[in-house]
């Protein structure tokens, strides 16, 4: 359903939009959505981050309430020990990694329910074997973009979506602007954002998608900084970028953009830890959380999504590790 309303619509109108079946309002020459529902979230807003490295390929996953600060508890284990698992996606219900490496290049989904505790499920595979790649989604699918199909230097412009409340595998969606990997992602119900990465030039662009359609990516602006293994948030209205590489600035930054327009990012605050390649980064409607360390880390740090500023310590994982990724029962896209 376009967002370009007929001229005759009067502010104020009301429509269901038949794609992502969420209500409506028209103003200011745009449509917006209602927020219809206030989600319960038994225990509170649950973020959890699974594989990684330390540096031997990593199978725990673990798990935080956002609303708190503390330290990260034992939910369970992936179905496979691996690195490089940055595709994560998430709805109220499940939680999803897909690929990575083990130390070859995995085409694995796993799921868990989020609410629980206990061991990932297999969910299915991905159509194209991938590392390094992006992970993002709303309540229904979950996108995962780019990284490397191959454990070479080859990299993969492909987008592939599944339907997060059933099982199977990946279908294609269409393409990233470029073959890109060390890329990260994150969406609000409607679109998803492809944030940085690695052609091999570390790249600052953003580019979305149209959630509910498939096709390519468009152009919707830049980073402040080029970053390549970043991580990325969102609650329903602001995308935050996270850390990345290759220099100081990118790996002690923190980026954000309004979702809903186009345009380029603007500095946020400051981590109090530099990150580059940490173990991915969810959120409530109100925090973001993520691990940072440049190398193997364990330390959670925390942000209030609706103000600016410096990051705050929240805590610390389980175990020491990095080059894995997270999701959460609240995030922005649902």
């Amino acid at each position: 359903m376009s967002n370009q309303p007929p001229i005759e619509v009067p502010q104020g109108a009301i429509r269901l939009n038949t794609d992502s079946q969420k209500l409506e309002f028209f103003a200011q020459d745009r449509w917006y959505e209602f927020a219809t529902d206030s989600p319960v979230l038994d225990g509170g807003a649950r973020g959890l981050f699974g594989g990684g490295g330390t540096p031997s390929n990593s199978d725990v996953i673990d798990f935080i309430t956002i609303s708190t600060a503390g330290n990260a508890t034992d939910f369970g284990n992936l179905s496979q020990a691996r690195q490089w698992v940055f595709g994560a996606a998430s709805s109220r219900v499940r939680g999803v990694w897909t690929g990575g490496f083990s130390p070859s290049i995995s085409d694995r989904i796993d799921f868990v329910t989020i609410s629980s505790t206990g061991d990932a499920t297999d969910f299915g595979n991905l159509f194209d074997s991938r590392g390094a790649h992006a992970g993002c989604g709303n309540e229904t699918r979950g996108l995962f973009g780019g990284g490397n199909p191959e454990t070479s230097s080859n990299k993969t412009d492909g987008i592939e979506f599944i339907t997060i409340a059933s099982t199977g595998d990946g279908v294609d969606f269409g393409n990233l602007n470029a073959a890109t990997s060390s890329i990260c992602g994150t969406a609000s119900p409607t679109r998803g954002l492809f944030m940085g990465g690695y052609t091999p030039t570390v790249l600052n662009t953003i580019q979305f998608v149209n959630i509910a359609s498939t096709g390519n990516t468009s152009d919707f602006g830049d980073l402040t900084q080029v970053r390549q293994e970043a991580a990325a948030f969102a609650n329903a209205t602001r995308a935050i970028c996270v850390g990345g590489g290759p220099g100081s600035a990118a790996k002690g930054s923190i980026d954000l953009v309004t979702i809903a327009t186009l345009g380029n990012a603007i500095n946020f605050g400051d981590l109090i830890n530099d990150m580059q390649s940490g173990m991915g980064a969810t959120s409530s409607p109100t925090r973001g959380v993520f691990n940072t360390g440049v190398d193997a880390s364990n330390v959670i740090e925390y942000i209030a999504i609706a103000t600016l500023g410096n990051a705050v310590d929240f805590g610390d994982l389980t175990v020491v590790r990095h080059l894995g990724s997270a999701c959460s029962n609240a995030h922005g896209g649902l």
